[in-house]
């Protein structure tokens, strides 16, 4: 690995140590949220966020409909904060995700979350600020500062809460056992830099991040990222949807990273990832099934749902080397600031 020291790489490095931290000192408000949430019953969920904060919240999507069957939509937080509408949404539970609660539009969608008759739960690592005034319950992150503008260790304490949130909420012991796994698990994520990945990536500027289910969330995070730190244009895609359009500009070494945990969707998208490679595409799968693409070593933790926090925390520490190594500080993005608080 490089011996780099950004800031964002420092951050990188104590994914394992916040997650622990959280897991120690979240437990009482995770356990109180989660009894609100049963007591509610709710017949679906809702998610307030932007950002990386989103991408968190299309993760919960997907592990609250596969672990509770329990559908969750997002919501435009510009439906409080410009088109001042309210919605009616009695008997149903609103997760607001954000790093800093402090971006006006989330709060107020918040606020009105909650006076339309959800249970309004606030997930910050601020939990002093207006976001967690303004819910019923809030989750202190407990990933401690962040001073690099890209989001790392708060992006994966976000994730941890909502998943241990969603577990006590379903009282299920296998992901309990895997949630609490988490630090030696990160623990070696992050030495997981994939090196294959940066040196296809010499000359290039464009890039395709693929994933499915749970792990789609992490494919828009990895899109995210490319562009904040290191000035690569790349998209993210359902692997179901790459195919249908998207696989037109794929020319040959056309770098793809296609991102899946240890569950149903694998074999789907191992078999594209291998379509895109016979099409002259350089493809690098966290899959053992593909045939054409290029494996990537991966952290499992045990559970599928847990899987995609162990593969954030490797791309994490890959591209910040890509960033660096192109002459780019990651911990300060051109045109970019730590907080950005929308209306």
């Amino acid at each position: 690995m490089t011996t780099s020291q950004t800031q964002m790489r420092r951050e990188v490095l104590e994914i394992p140590v916040a997650v622990d931290r959280l897991l120690r000192m979240g437990g009482d408000d995770i356990r109180r949220a989660a009894d609100a949430i049963r007591a509610r019953n709710p017949d679906y969920l809702v998610s307030v966020a932007r950002g990386s904060s989103d991408h968190v919240a299309t993760y919960l999507k997907y592990a609250s409909e596969l672990l509770t069957g329990t559908p969750m939509a997002s919501i435009g937080p510009s439906i409080a904060s410009i088109y001042n509408r309210k919605l009616n949404l009695a008997g149903s539970v609103c997760l607001s995700v954000s790093q800093s609660g402090k971006s006006p539009d989330i709060v107020e969608m918040a606020r009105m979350a909650r006076d339309g008759g959800a249970l309004s739960i606030a997930m910050t690592n601020n939990p002093d600020s207006p976001l967690a005034q303004a819910a019923d319950q809030t989750l202190n992150l407990h990933a401690g500062p962040e001073l690099s503008v890209a989001a790392t260790k708060t992006f994966v304490n976000s994730t941890v809460a909502g998943i241990w949130l969603l577990a006590e909420w379903a009282q299920d012991a296998a992901l309990l056992a895997a949630i609490t796994a988490l630090p030696d698990a990160l623990t070696q994520a992050v030495q997981n830099d994939w090196p294959e990945v940066q040196s296809a990536l010499d000359g290039r500027s464009s890039i395709f991040c693929l994933g499915r289910g749970p792990a789609y969330a992490i494919s828009n995070e990895a899109a995210l990222k490319f562009k904040e730190t290191c000035q690569i244009h790349a998209e993210s895609y359902s692997s179901a949807e790459v195919l249908h359009g998207p696989v037109s500009i794929v020319d040959s070494g056309f770098p793809v990273i296609a991102l899946t945990s240890k569950d149903a969707a694998e074999p789907a998208l191992a078999a594209v990832a291998d379509t895109l490679a016979q099409k002259g595409a350089k493809v690098f799968a966290t899959s053992d099934q593909v045939k054409d693409a290029t494996a990537l070593n991966v952290t499992r933790t045990g559970h599928s749902l847990t899987d995609p926090i162990c593969l954030i925390a490797s791309f994490y520490a890959m591209v910040e080397q890509i960033a660096v190594s192109r002459g780019i500080n990651p911990d300060a993005p051109r045109h970019l600031k730590k907080v950005t608080e929308t209306v």
